[in-house]
């Protein structure tokens, strides 16, 4: 349903029930990438997911959300990009503009605010870097993905 909405999706790709896409026709997601239960992915303003990208349950991604000082509740937001082996675990929130380097890992109920440089390992709200992360990643999410379920 999502390629016929005009969503760019690659091979391998493992989407489990409950997910919301908020304007598929501006999304990319990557080969042998995970998308879990309950996740909301907001391209509105481009959300582009990398490969091999293991997205957990209840995760919000967020391109445009309102301005808390303007008058009439604008509006505004920018792109999201994920980049390749990133993982953001259950329940964390990106925000609007926020660039996941590649192989790095969002906490659990994370609140990622800023960009996270790649194999960086962040938690905490607002997110902060409380570790790194190994920069040999070779693993494949898709030899490992379930029926949609």
């Amino acid at each position: 349903m999502l390629r016929i909405l005009r969503a760019r999706i690659g091979k391998k790709v493992g989407l489990y029930r409950n997910f919301e896409v908020r304007s598929p026709w501006k999304l990319s997601i990557g080969n042998s990438t995970v998308i879990g239960h309950g996740a909301l992915l907001d391209a509105r303003m481009k959300l582009t997911i990398g490969n091999n990208v293991n997205l957990s349950n209840e995760v919000m991604i967020w391109t445009l959300h309102h301005d808390y000082n303007s008058a009439s509740f604008e509006s505004v937001g920018e792109q999201v990009i994920i980049e390749d082996y990133a993982w953001i675990c259950s329940r964390a929130i990106i925000l609007p503009g926020v660039t996941i380097g590649k192989g790095a890992v969002v906490a659990a109920g994370a609140v990622v605010v800023r960009d996270v440089l790649p194999y960086t390992v962040v938690g905490g709200v607002p997110a902060k870097q409380v570790a790194l992360r190994s920069k040999d990643l070779n693993y494949d999410l898709g030899n490992g993905i379930l029926p949609i379920i």
